[in-house]
């Protein structure tokens, strides 16, 4: 077969799935800055820092909220049923309820545990709050993208 022999319909779904693509992958890194954002707001101290600074539990926690993130995003795309427009709506709105749900529940359960976050997230050692704090996070994203389908 030679490139001659393609499709010319071929080149057109290739456009389409590239901007499908980069406009999702768009969509997901916003989310998930959001997220980070949203979570960094609602926890003592400069969240961006302790990462950056790498200390253990802010980076194993703020890693699994990535992963939730991602999760709500991923299945919003995959019901999409590959309506572009309706996809990346349904990926916003799915996403911004994710978010929201997220830092409400994982604050509620630092509550009701009784977890103190910010001597968790500045802790030079690793705590295993910061796994009870990481689970919840995995946990919402997931019942939140399985609400989704």
């Amino acid at each position: 077969m030679t490139l001659a022999q393609i499709d010319p319909g071929f080149v057109s779904v290739l456009g389409r799935g590239i901007g499908a693509i980069l406009l999702y992958a768009v969509l997901g890194v916003l989310l998930m800055l959001l997220g980070f954002y949203a979570v960094d707001l609602t926890t003592p101290g400069k969240l961006n820092r302790m990462v950056r600074d790498g200390l253990p539990n802010a980076v194993v926690i703020t890693a699994a909220g990535m992963v939730s993130m991602a999760f709500i995003v991923v299945v919003a795309i995959y019901v999409s049923s590959g309506a572009l427009l309706e996809g990346l709506v349904a990926s916003l709105v799915f996403g911004l309820m994710g978010i929201i749900v997220q830092v409400l529940g994982v604050r509620l359960l630092e509550w009701v545990t009784g977890i103190d976050i910010g001597s968790v997230l500045t802790a030079d050692s690793v705590r295993p709050q910061a796994f009870v704090v990481s689970a919840a996070h995995l946990a919402l994203g997931l019942v939140v993208a399985v609400s989704i389908i």
